[in-house]
Formats: structure tokens, sequence, C-alpha cells
């Protein structure tokens, strides 16, 4: 059974950056068709994608918006993803979720989540 879990600073400054750890047990970030995702929730809002690292090669993809702040990569020695977002502000303060997905005839599905990490942007 995988498990996933999220670790980092629960509080980050205004234009720092910040980094936070998802480290999986139970299966291989390399597992084929599997794909590793950072999602959040900003207090009172719904779920934002932020973007994924793929299993095979590494190769990221992110959501436009978050695009140019945001970097996703991973330690495959301590099966590890890690995510990047600099120059954060308030707007940033969230629950941030790590999640595995596989795709399957243009489908994409969650079927593991960390229990979150609450991040908080202030000075």
């Amino acid at each position: 059974q995988v498990q996933l879990q999220e670790s980092g600073p629960g509080l980050v400054k205004p234009s720092q950056t910040l980094s936070l750890t998802c480290t999986v047990s139970g299966a291989s970030i390399s597992t084929v068709n599997y794909y590793w995702n950072w999602i959040r929730q900003p207090p009172g809002k719904g779920l934002e994608w932020i973007g994924y690292i793929t299993y095979y090669d590494g190769s990221t993809y992110y959501s436009p918006s978050l695009n140019s702040r945001t970097s996703i990569t991973r330690d495959t020695s301590k099966n590890q993803i890690i995510l990047q977002l600099t120059s954060v502000t308030p707007e940033d303060t969230a629950e941030y979720y790590c999640a595995r997905s596989t795709e399957k005839y243009g489908i994409t599905s969650f079927d593991s989540w960390g229990q979150g990490t609450l991040v908080t942007v202030s000075s």
C-alpha cells in the first residue's frame, strides 16, 4: 500500500521560496504509469493543481498560472518528490498535498494522497 507524506516549513515569509518534500513509501516513484502531483487548497477555497513529475524521465508539467514560479523535482534514491515555489505571497497560503495519479484513455485518476501540510505565508 502506497503512502505519501508531505513535510516542510509551516511558515514562509513573503518573497521567499516555499520548499516541500513528499516522501513515498510502499511504491517506487519510478513505477510505470504513475505521475506524482502537487495540489493545494487555500483556506475556504477549492483544490488547485500545481503540477506533476513523470515516472519515466522526470519531466514536468505545471499549471500555466504557476508555471513561472514552480519547480518539481525528484530524488529517486530517497523516493521523494520536491516542490519549490518562488516569490511567495500571502495568496500562496494553503494546505499542500502530494498525490499519485494515473492516466488511461485520456482520463486522469488520483488514487493516493498525502495527509497534507499547511503552509502560511506571513511576515
